[in-house]
């Protein structure tokens, strides 16, 4: 009777999982940054961004701007309705990274109502002025640019800053606070059918990349919403007058993202084009 093959032993195998690297997010890509540097944040390795990344991003959004600002309103409302979808579906990441199912909702609510706003801002913002003589006088707004967000690290504030300057067509350069929330969002972006360079998020230290942002010539505007140290605001100001960039400062007393945000954060960055047109009688 013939023997049976011996069974050899299978070796144990310990299997290391694969631990993930927060990224940046620049012109719809995720590179580390140029410098190699990275920090820990809860056991998280999270890339340190560079002076040269901040530049590597004010390029990515300047050369993005004009398409996304030629885009009808309807269009980038769509484009921020399909954010809230994603973020929806991805929920348990968010979940797992420590935010409440509660900001959850609340952050997929404020980006479905800047899309509503979307091709409303324009009527409510904009109109015919009455002139004496035989002409049209229409003001219609138009978007500021580029503009540098430092970045609050709930959440619901990333979605605050952020949905408001891109629904009127801005391009925007973050800084995140919160780095692994803001580069999971920056995953559900790079699947929501935003244009690559729309939207750039950097993490690291916003002490040594803002002041760049603010002294950078190709930057119009910069939100301080997330900047918590006075010292660091009043310089960030300062270097921002430079080169006459509009300024949203931090509320007094801090931000309250739970309540309506109001125009405000969209017609911060927003600028008005007159335009005169003779008419016949």
């Amino acid at each position: 009777m013939p023997k049976s093959p011996k069974s050899s032993p299978v070796a144990e195998r310990t299997r290391l999982s694969v631990r993930k690297t927060y990224k940046l997010y620049i012109g719809g890509a995720f590179p580390r940054s140029e410098s190699g540097r990275t920090y820990l944040v809860d056991g998280d390795n999270v890339a340190l961004a560079s002076r040269k990344d901040a530049r590597d991003a004010v390029v990515a959004a300047r050369k993005a701007q004009p398409k996304w600002a030629a885009a009808t309103a309807y269009n980038r409302g769509q484009v921020l309705y399909r954010i809230a979808e994603m973020i929806e579906a991805r929920r348990g990441e968010f979940v797992a990274l420590g935010v409440t199912d509660g900001e959850v909702d609340a952050a997929v609510d404020r980006w479905v109502w800047y899309a509503g706003w979307s091709d409303k801002i324009a009527q409510v913002t904009g109109g015919a002025n009455p002139v004496a003589g035989p002409f049209f006088n229409i003001s219609a707004p138009e978007p500021t640019g580029v503009v540098g967000v430092v970045a609050p690290a709930s959440f619901l504030g990333l979605a605050s800053v952020l949905a408001p300057a891109v629904v009127t067509g801005n391009t925007v350069v973050v800084l995140a606070a919160a780095p692994q929330v803001a580069v999971t969002l920056a995953e559900v972006l790079a699947t929501s059918d935003v244009p690559g360079g729309v939207v750039n998020i950097l993490t690291g230290h916003a002490a040594e990349t803002a002041p760049w942002l603010a002294s950078h010539d190709d930057v119009n505007a910069l939100d301080l919403t997330g900047v918590d140290d006075p010292a660091l605001a009043v310089d960030l100001e300062r270097s921002a007058a430079g080169t006459l960039k509009r300024v949203l400062r931090a509320p007094a007393g801090g931000a309250d993202f739970t309540g309506d945000p109001g125009l405000r954060p969209m017609t911060a960055f927003l600028e008005t084009k007159t335009v005169w047109h003779p008419k016949g009688f």
